[in-house]
């Protein structure tokens, strides 16, 4: 097996892909990678949805009709994100079955607007769920102190959660502890713990790009032959050495 990203799964690993847009869905990229690369998952956030409508024509046709509809601007970027959303959730659906509820998943955000809301959090988390209509869907929650008990509400209610912007370790107990209590929630309503999922998102790419930030200042601060190539030597790792 020569694919690293298939040899990740025998290791007990699930590669998921951190990206969306319209073309890579309707081209059978996405099927692609599904069936010869592994991936086991994707995830979306505003800004990734952002890019995609923004950078390329494969939206369009969309937001004009719903433009025309008297859509407002909210709506219009929530009609074509659920329309994407429920459209990578049917294309991992056999991930999903054949792990058994394991992995399958695709992630939608609340809106970054409600990262300090406790209360819009839950409310938009459960409308987005309805109107997704997939089991295989993840509800994204920033674990914010505001988050923490939308994020019990929601598994409490059987909404799967992907719990992201996570950078700590003490962070993550605190999350780790609020699936825990809405696991409790669901057994004491006589809910299946089976059908509900979460995962927690440590946010390394964001350290990596900070740490990397910062030995490009260091770099252009010293002359010293070794001291550069040490430096050289750090980019891209801080990732990849982060324990937790």
């Amino acid at each position: 097996m020569s694919n690293p990203l298939l040899q990740l799964q025998q290791l007990g690993q699930s590669p998921w892909y951190d990206n969306i847009r319209r073309g890579l869905i309707t081209s059978g990229e996405l099927q692609r990678l599904i069936a010869e690369d592994g991936v086991c998952g994707l995830t979306s956030n505003p800004a990734i949805f952002e890019k995609a409508i923004a950078g390329s024509a494969e939206y369009a046709g969309a937001l004009r009709a719903l433009a025309r509809a008297g859509r407002t601007p909210q709506e219009i970027y929530e009609a074509v994100a659920i329309a994407d959303i429920q459209w990578v959730a049917d294309l991992l659906l056999p991930v999903y079955e054949k792990t058994q509820g394991r992995d399958g998943f695709v992630s939608l955000e609340v809106s970054p607007h409600l990262a300090q809301d406790t209360a819009g959090t839950i409310e938009e988390g459960l409308r987005l769920a309805g109107e997704v209509g997939r089991a295989n869907l993840m509800i994204k929650v920033p674990g914010t102190q505001a988050g923490l008990p939308a994020i019990e509400h929601l598994i409490g209610a059987g909404i799967n959660v992907n719990i992201t912007l996570l950078f700590s370790l003490d962070n993550y107990l605190q999350v780790a502890q609020a699936y825990l209590a809405g696991l409790e929630k669901r057994a004491a309503q006589g809910g299946d713990l089976a059908a509900v999922a979460s995962v927690a998102s440590f946010f390394i790419s964001r350290i990596d790009s900070m740490v990397d930030k910062e030995l490009e200042n260091q770099l252009a601060k010293t002359t010293v032959a070794s001291r550069r190539l040490a430096l050289r030597n750090l980019a891209g790792k801080a990732a990849i050495a982060n324990p937790s």
